[in-house]
């Protein structure tokens, strides 16, 4: 049969593969270099380190990259700079401290969020018994982490001295007690904060003022502790001092004993929101009145701090600045910078329960 004029011949057929479009090459170095306006060896220095690269450049390459949408090979970068670009959250403490301690999930968040501005995974780790260290020890040794942030060290703590045996870049959260000179740390001033509340609570009016310290074995125990001291002096004697482990129910059992050995106390400084919080409780099971028989003063500004009534008054240390100053100090010490301290201040704040 013929085809006249009205007739149509019917499209060919496509595979579904001839169909779609042809997809886009992946952004390179080059094309993120291209956006920029800077060489191709300035974005490779960025990215294996920023050596030698102006804030600026810096900068323009950032963009760059989220313009582009560039991904880094971090297999091919491990393999020129050899490192892992992973870094180790080291928890010196059992796992169910993770959970309870407010101020751990805030350093957790802080140094991951550090770390993702620089490209780094970090990578969480228990350490709270002799098998976990041994874990950590080798996996660290095996090059899976460049470097690692120690949280919650306790003297003695033979991990301490394995870190360090190992070469691996380190840097804790608080003073590495023992190792002051060898570890890079960052740490809250403790001892003046001590001193700023137990001040607090004289002018006020108060004058049996007890306290409840974290452990002894730690800085922040023996630093607040230290504190508390140097403004009491003398009157500071050992039966106003209760000990506690900064968990609630340290701090409710500790309370419990100063009021059996020093019922006309009439404030507390607790070495931490969580402890507070557990004394609070101890105190209103007493029938006493807070702050009307007892002030009661924590440390940290936790969110437990706003959570019991009354809200607590308490000493904030800037855990979001610790972390990213911690974050700083290790990447210094990646690139081989001699290890060094940074100690930040912290700020008396007053609410309703002193």
């Amino acid at each position: 049969m013929s085809m006249t004029d009205t007739e149509t011949v019917p499209a060919p057929r496509h595979s579904p593969e001839t169909s779609r479009p042809p997809a886009r090459p992946r952004p390179t170095m080059d094309d993120v270099a291209a956006v920029a306006g800077v060489s191709r060896g300035t974005v490779s220095r960025l990215l294996n380190g920023g050596h030698y690269v102006s804030p600026s450049a810096a900068e323009a390459i950032r963009r760059a990259i989220q313009q582009t949408g560039y991904v880094v090979n971090r297999h091919a970068r491990s393999l020129v700079t050899q490192r892992s670009q992973s870094v180790a959250f080291i928890l010196a403490e059992p796992q169910e401290k993770l959970l309870e301690d407010p101020n751990f999930s805030v350093l957790l968040r802080g140094c991951t969020q550090a770390l993702a501005d620089h490209d780094i995974t970090l990578v969480m780790a228990i350490a709270s018994t002799s098998d976990e260290r041994k874990r950590i020890g080798r996996y660290i040794s095996a090059g899976h982490v460049d470097g690692a942030l120690l949280i919650s060290a306790h003297a003695g703590n033979p991990l301490l001295e394995e870190l360090r045996a190992r070469q691996v870049p380190v840097v804790a959260c608080g003073k590495p007690l023992g190792h002051e000179r060898t570890m890079a740390y960052v740490a809250a001033d403790d001892r003046d904060g001590a001193r700023q509340m137990v001040q607090y609570l004289l002018s006020s009016g108060r004058r049996t003022i007890a306290t409840i310290t974290g452990p002894l074995d730690t800085p922040g125990g023996l630093e607040r502790l230290a504190g508390y001291r140097d403004i009491l002096g003398e009157v500071a004697t050992d039966y106003l001092v209760a000990n506690g482990d900064y968990s609630k129910d340290s701090g409710e059992a500790a309370m419990e004993q100063l009021l059996a050995r020093a019922p006309n106390l009439d404030a507390v400084f607790v070495a931490s929101d969580l402890m507070a919080a557990g004394a609070l409780a101890a105190l209103v099971r007493a029938g006493r009145r807070v702050p009307d028989d007892v002030a009661l003063g924590g440390f940290d500004d936790s969110n437990v701090a706003t959570m019991v009534r009354p809200p607590l008054t308490t000493i904030r240390q800037p855990l979001a600045r610790i972390s990213t100053e911690m974050v700083r100090l290790l990447l210094d010490r990646i690139a081989g910078q001699p290890p060094s301290a940074v100690i930040l201040p912290t700020e008396l704040v007053v609410r309703e329960s002193a």
